[in-house]
């Protein structure tokens, strides 16, 4: 069997970040476009040949205008430099049967660096309308600041405005491709 590609429905796909606020609460933000492509040896997902994520920082939505336009500045993600998060797999690993470890290297605002995400894999069925999908549970936590995103404040009392940790979560559906 020739490799299988896949790609991300947008539809029924949403990519999250949370961060803390004050260290009190957690606000959570989208991006609200973004491609994921993986190419598989056959149909099971029991291995990948690639994945490759994308986001479109501009896309980057915390329903708060100013909020986001603060994101999109230099403070942070710098859209105007870098316009992608990126995320490309070196390997993807089964931990159990629906359970596996995604290796790779993201690269946010120019800096890359090796992350492991924990994979659930939800299973491949075939929609009303004839397609083939897979459906991916996938989380995990990053530092920001390793990334060049160390723009903070601190209140009166001495605490951290926006915290280090970043827990990244997604819900992903693969539609397999015609070859």
């Amino acid at each position: 069997m020739a490799n299988v590609r896949w790609v991300a429905d947008p539809m029924h796909s949403e990519v999250q970040f949370k961060v803390k606020h004050l260290m009190i609460t957690t606000v959570t933000g989208y991006f609200k476009s973004f491609e994921v492509e993986a190419v598989t040896p056959d149909d099971t997902f029991k291995s990948a040949e690639s994945i490759v994520f994308t986001a479109e920082v501009d896309s980057i939505s915390t329903n708060n205008e100013q909020r986001d336009t603060h994101l999109k500045s230099g403070d942070f993600f710098d859209a105007e430099q870098h316009q992608q998060v990126r995320f490309e797999a070196t390997n993807y690993e089964q931990v159990s049967d629906e359970e596996y470890k995604l290796h790779g290297n993201l690269s946010i605002r120019g800096v890359s660096k090796p992350v492991t995400l924990n994979v659930e894999f939800g299973g491949i069925v075939v929609d009303p309308y004839g397609q083939t999908k897979a459906g991916f549970t996938v989380d995990g936590k990053i530092s920001r600041k390793e990334f060049g995103l160390t723009w903070n404040a601190v209140t009166e009392a001495g605490s951290v405005v926006v915290s280090d940790e970043i827990k990244l979560h997604a819900e992903i559906q693969l539609v397999k491709q015609a070859s």
